[in-house]
């Protein structure tokens, strides 16, 4: 039986499991995320699952990869400076709201082209100005975008081949990338797809290279955001289709492991805690595109939802009212207890220094160093100032903001990736309460330590003891996802999900015993999923009053999920009435029209499924399932039918070719 490689970066924690075929797990693996250069951290998690399955590489027949990469650059705004070629619409896109913030200064070029609903041209290309515009334009890659291009492509095609040949950089253009209306969006998704395609080819060569060095020459993968896997070089081409693509390989991973076809599945990692729902086996889409941070795309992908909650998210005293107490995140620390194994002679005497003061410190407990090998250009003077000030070392935060007013610049240093923060987290209480021993003990206790010092509005210590301090913030931990899963269950039934916070909810949590009997609860089962899952979920499962299903390899369930999922294209084609006896198929290649529907629907779906089924075989497939839906729309005009327009999707699926 094969032997098929999973790997999957997150945002502390790379995973890699070696599985015999898609039957059982053989060994698994973790090593920390190098975010400087994720391949490191891949090529640490791969020598390390080897070692631990003892088997050769040689022998590895197929690798596949999840990664945040790209999540987490449109959630940044990181990425390389493109440009927007935006054809034949009305309003210019510093006018359409979405689109202008996306832009910001990357340059953008408005022509007059397009064409109209039918697919017939309205304007003419105007190629000079196309031309000129290219001339002298220096970015990473272009994004073109033109009015019902999905109904005819031409002007695209044709703007596309021009770039190619003046600058040689690669395009994107929006009708390769979705095939539905809405120009500013297709647009949008155009224009991310090439800011990310520097990025991911860089990621992808370099993984590639690491699995080379370490003997293995199988083929890579990359998951999708939809869960499906697609080529290493289907993905260099549409990065943007991996957005999501580590929380999707999560939902495929519990599926996978568990066999349950109806449960909320919630993935708890050292940045975020994603949650999505599985329905009839399959994950649920959002029909309305991924959405990554501030940017609603065309990309099919898992709907989920995101909450900056996780392991490793920073803890924050909270000092209103008179019981006090803490909130968990949104932004991810580096953990105390993790940073002293790496600087023990600064953590540990900076923290038994600060415990021996009478008074608490505002920086008490936090300390930053920058991250090694970034980029630093652009920056203020008081910015600047302050990296080079912090160096090459670990310092305790309040050791190098000299005024006040820093404490803006080491956010925004924060913000731009080059520095990093450490401070008190839930893996930190962790270690105190005996749950983990991974790092530094003794620097996690003197952590909850300074905290628990903390006084409340009635004067009173936040907690007695380290203990008490750690179950403060695991009791917060608990609650505040809760909330994460009551908010998706309501807006699974379409409710407004933010009745989650109403105080009859939240009354209910805790099964309120009063006059008036309030419950509030989870009425599908959990799936819990993260390396920490097993130590914070029964809580959870506990206060929704429902099943927590927490399976045994839940800590690699991503990893797990981009070697069992299946490479799958789904087509998209429309068939319009031009008016009596002509039907019009609407193709990559051009307008068709007909004298009958039943020929023009045949015609779609023959083109559809070939080119479907070429790109399941390209991305790797060995052979392909295939099928189709119809989505028509008919009139009634005197006392008959007629039909409008008919939409066909087209999917089909094959499991990936493996290495002999």
């Amino acid at each position: 039986m094969s032997l098929l490689l999973g790997v999957d970066t997150g945002g502390t924690y790379t995973d890699a499991v070696l599985m015999q075929g898609e039957a059982r797990v053989l060994a698994r693996a973790k090593a920390l995320t190098t975010r400087h250069d994720l391949a490191e951290g891949i090529g640490a998690a791969v020598g390390a699952v080897l070692a631990a399955s003892g088997v050769a590489p040689g022998d590895v027949a197929m690798a596949s990869l999840s990664t945040t990469l790209a999540t987490n650059a449109l959630v940044e705004g990181q990425g390389g400076r493109a440009a927007l070629i935006y054809v034949g619409f009305d309003k210019a896109p510093a006018a359409t709201p979405g689109l202008a913030e996306a832009l910001g200064d990357d340059p953008v070029c408005v022509l007059a082209g397009g064409h109209r609903h039918d697919g017939a041209e309205a304007a003419a290309l105007d190629e000079v100005a196309l031309r000129g515009f290219l001339d002298g334009c220096e970015v990473s890659g272009f994004a073109v975008a033109a009015q019902f291009g999905t109904r005819n492509p031409a002007h695209e095609q044709r703007v596309a081949e021009i770039v190619r040949e003046v600058t040689g950089a690669p395009v994107s253009a929006s009708h390769q990338l979705s095939s539905k209306l809405g120009g500013p969006k297709r647009a949008l998704t155009a224009l991310l797809n090439a800011r990310l395609i520097g990025m991911i080819d860089t990621l992808i060569r370099r993984a590639e290279a690491v699995l080379e060095a370490r003997g293995i020459a199988a083929p890579l993968m990359v998951v999708r955001g939809d869960g499906a896997l697609m080529s290493a070089a289907q993905a260099r081409v549409r990065p943007i289709e991996t957005i999501l693509s580590g929380p999707a390989a999560s939902i495929v991973g519990a599926r996978w492991l568990t066999g349950v076809d109806e449960a909320l599945v919630s993935d708890i990692g050292g940045t975020t805690t994603d949650v999505a729902m599985l329905r009839g086996g399959v994950p649920a889409i959002d029909p309305q595109g991924a959405r990554v941070g501030p940017h609603r795309t065309m990309v099919e992908a898992v709907a989920m939802r995101t909450t900056g909650l996780g392991g490793d998210s920073e803890v924050h005293f909270v000092s209103e009212g008179l019981a006090g107490g803490v909130t968990l995140g949104p932004a991810r620390v580096v953990p105390v207890s993790l940073l002293a194994v790496e600087a023990p002679d600064v953590v540990l005497s900076t923290l038994e220094a600060q415990v021996a003061t009478p008074v608490p410190g505002d920086h008490d407990a936090r300390f930053v160093r920058a991250v090694p090998g970034m980029a630093a250009g652009g920056l203020g003077a008081r910015e600047a100032a302050l990296l080079t000030r912090i160096g090459d070392g670990v310092h305790p935060v309040g050791d190098v903001l000299r005024a006040r007013v820093e404490s803006g610049a080491l956010r925004r240093l924060v913000a731009r990736g080059l520095v990093q923060v450490a401070g008190l987290t839930p893996s930190d209480a962790s270690h105190v309460l005996g749950y983990a021993d991974a790092w530094d003990g003794r620097a996690a206790r003197l952590a909850c330590a300074l905290m628990a010092r903390r006084r409340t509005g009635s004067g009173e210590v936040l907690a007695r003891s380290p203990e008490d301090m750690a179950r403060i913030v695991l009791d917060r931990l608990t609650h505040q996802t809760g909330v994460a899963l009551l908010e998706a269950g309501l807006a699974q039934d379409g409710l407004p999900e933010d009745l989650a916070g109403h105080v009859l909810m939240q009354r209910g949590l805790g099964d309120h015993g009063g006059a008036v009997r309030v419950a509030t609860g989870l009425a599908v089962p959990v799936v819990g999923l993260g390396a920490s899952a097993g130590v914070y979920y029964p809580a959870v499962g506990a206060l929704l009053g429902t099943g927590m299903i927490l399976p045994e390899d839940a800590g690699v369930a991503n990893a797990i999920g981009a070697v069992v999922g299946q490479i799958t294209v789904r087509k998209r084609g429309t068939v319009t009435a031009q008016g009596e006896g002509r039907f019009r198929v609407h193709l990559e290649s051009g307008p068709e029209d007909f004298a009958e529907e039943a020929p023009a629907r045949a015609r779609l779906r023959d083109v559809l499924e070939t080119e479907a089924q070429a790109e399941v075989l390209q991305g790797g497939a060995d052979e392909a399932q295939v099928s189709a839906t119809w989505d028509i729309r008919r009139a009634q005009v005197e006392s008959r039918e007629v039909f409008v327009e008919g939409t066909l999707v087209v999917e089909v699926s094959g499991r990936p070719r493996v290495a002999l």
